[in-house]
């Protein structure tokens, strides 16, 4: 089989890629600070802020595709430390996709919708970025950088995602349910709108734009919905009263990063080339049901 390199594979978007790639490529992952075993992966660990450790990893694997999804994604960490995290969310972005160059293979790049500044929503493909926080301006330097020097980079923005975390990393969806079941109260925002996926959906329409490689690539799910919005399905497939939710607004918690208040993705281009995620409660019945067994 094909050699697939995926970048952050002990984090929760890479481990999902990884598991489902798997069936198809010979597939290798980068990790650094949370080294994972995958059994039938090979899991190297290197640190794709210094370029040539980047460099020799790939030049050892010689990969026939990348999917690139290592990020420090927090907004607020990024707020707080631009010039650490810019290194990962930018810079290494921007050599991986000069090192897939090099070598005339797919690359497919991991973005986000936090790239909108949240006024006009929902966002096409053709739509112009505006971010509001570092994290968004990171992400849209390393979009253009890609591109500047891989054109054939495959850009796919991504929304808010929620399922199994894998063995290292941390999922919003897990948090949420030891709030609801163990407390103290969640604060959830009525303001704040997104496209949920699952991270099991989020890796299967990753593969299809690495088959299909269209130049950019919204992978939302299929319904617009607030955090609060979100919360109550989760309690309602739990089992838990909506009234442990406290609901707020954006302005009710102070934030490092400024939090744009409707990034909803419309995906009709990636739902006619075959990217169909599942009704947000449906895929929460199927997580919670595996988690209970």
């Amino acid at each position: 089989m094909k050699k697939l390199l995926v970048t952050g594979a002990s984090g929760f978007l890479g481990w999902h890629v990884i598991h489902h790639a798997m069936r198809h490529w010979d597939v290798y992952g980068i990790c650094l600070s949370h080294p994972v075993a995958i059994s039938g992966a090979s899991i190297l660990r290197t640190d794709i802020s210094r370029y040539p450790d980047l460099k020799k990893c790939f030049l050892d694997i010689m990969p026939d595709a990348v999917i690139h999804t290592a990020a420090i994604s927090d907004p607020n960490v990024c707020e707080q430390t631009p010039a650490q995290t810019s290194a990962i969310n930018t810079q290494a972005s921007i050599h991986l996709a000069g090192l897939c160059a090099e070598a005339d293979i797919p690359c497919v790049f991991t973005s986000t919708d936090l790239v909108f500044d949240g006024t006009d929503a929902p966002y096409t493909e053709d739509d112009t970025p505006c971010p509001v926080n570092h994290y968004g301006e990171q992400k849209v330097l390393a979009e253009n950088g890609m591109k500047n020097v891989y054109p054939s980079t495959v850009i796919c923005r991504l929304p808010l995602m929620f399922g199994d975390p894998g063995p290292v990393a941390k999922n919003y969806l897990q948090s949420l349910i030891r709030a609801l079941s163990e407390g103290p109260q969640p604060k959830l925002f009525i303001d704040e709108y997104r496209t949920p996926i699952s991270g099991r959906s989020a890796a299967h329409g990753l593969m299809i734009a690495l088959q299909a490689q269209p130049p950019i690539i919204h992978l939302g799910g299929p319904t617009c919905i607030s955090r609060y919005e979100f919360g109550c399905l989760v309690a309602d497939v739990l089992g838990v009263p909506r009234s442990t939710i406290i609901s707020c607004r954006q302005k009710d918690i102070e934030m490092p990063a400024k939090r744009p208040p409707d990034v909803c993705l419309d995906s009709h281009r990636a739902n006619a080339m075959g990217f169909c995620p599942r009704p947000i409660r449906e895929e929460l019945e199927c997580l919670l049901e595996v988690c209970r067994h």
